[in-house]
């Protein structure tokens, strides 16, 4: 079983075929960075059609049921997160209305401050807002995962204090292999593994040692350090790939609607070379097993650990 917890891709028949290739069991796809809850929801009807024109090859997922369904019909399952929590607005009652439209992830901010707490990129971290411990409440209640990516260092301290179930960061490496705002601290992956957490190891080459250059064998060695330091069972991988994606989309990522003046132009970095799509997920397995995973490690950090958490994740309280 392979699960790639965290991409955003532009959808196409292509994409979909590659993750049939790279025999992918389920991915969750980001429909909300910036957008409001009509923008979500105007997603939705967009992925409504893929999901009729591609029905052959993926099938939207919401419970581990559906995955199962879906790998047994040898189509990839699609499940939906949002990287910002903007399409909750102020009102605490679209958490729900979201968790029925099938959003199964939500991030507590995305670089900037949010209603609910600080992003990464802030000067000053202000921690878990009243409303955010409103919010997380709700989540916990409605089976939408907390995820952490993005989030500043004190903001997530919190919420994994504070969340009643254990939360998620889908896409991040540690700041101790590869020092970037966007990677996690010591005492952040400890706190996430003694309240059964999870991490997904991310590709994007902004969270690589080395970036473009960072090599299978430099990956996996972290990976197999990490699994021996905060527990085999707490990791997965959560790609960021972001196929087929125009460098106007970075560029919205990082700017959204919230400059009057944007930064300066940004572009996708190049993919590492041994991993360009979903065709070369199969390929981590060899380097991983190269650098001293066991083969039943391998298979958990592949799929098997993304699908236990997600197995009790999901479920209303």
């Amino acid at each position: 079983m392979f699960i790639d917890a965290l991409q955003y891709i532009a959808p196409s028949r292509d994409v979909f075929e590659q993750m049939r290739a790279g025999r992918l069991s389920a991915v969750h796809v980001t429909v909300g960075y910036h957008e409001d809850f009509l923008g979500v929801v105007q997603n939705l009807q967009v992925w409504n059609r893929w999901f009729e024109d591609c029905s052959d090859v993926i099938a939207r997922a919401v419970t581990c049921e559906d995955i199962r369904a879906a790998n047994a019909a040898g189509k990839t399952a699609i499940l939906f997160g949002l990287q910002n929590p903007l399409a909750i607005g102020a009102d605490i009652g679209r958490v729900e209305i979201l968790a029925q439209l099938g959003i199964r992830f939500c991030q507590i901010t995305y670089n900037q401050q949010s209603l609910l707490g600080a992003g990464c990129f802030e000067l000053k971290d202000s921690g878990l807002t009243a409303f955010g411990r409103e919010v997380v409440n709700e989540m916990n209640r409605v089976g939408i995962v907390i995820d952490l990516s993005h989030a500043g260092h004190q903001t997530a301290m919190d919420v994994v204090d504070y969340s009643t179930r254990p939360v998620t960061v889908t896409h991040a490496n540690p700041d101790a292999w590869h020092p970037a705002p966007r990677n996690l601290h010591h005492d952040l992956l400890q706190a996430l593994s003694e309240r059964g957490g999870m991490v997904g190891f991310s590709l994007y080459p902004h969270h690589l040692r080395g970036g473009s250059d960072c090599s299978l064998a430099d990956f996996a060695g972290m990976a197999q350090e990490m699994l021996q330091r905060y527990g085999a069972g707490m990791f997965g991988i959560g790609s960021d790939l972001c196929q087929d994606q125009p460098d106007r989309v970075v560029n919205w990522m990082r700017n959204g609607h919230w400059r009057k003046h944007p930064a300066s132009p940004v572009a996708f970095p190049a993919c590492p070379s041994w991993f360009g799509d979903n065709r070369d997920f199969p390929g981590l397995a060899q380097g991983l097993l190269a650098a001293g995973v066991s083969q039943t490690e391998v298979a958990g950090l592949l799929g098997g650990n993304w699908m236990n958490f997600w197995q009790e994740a999901f479920v209303k309280s």
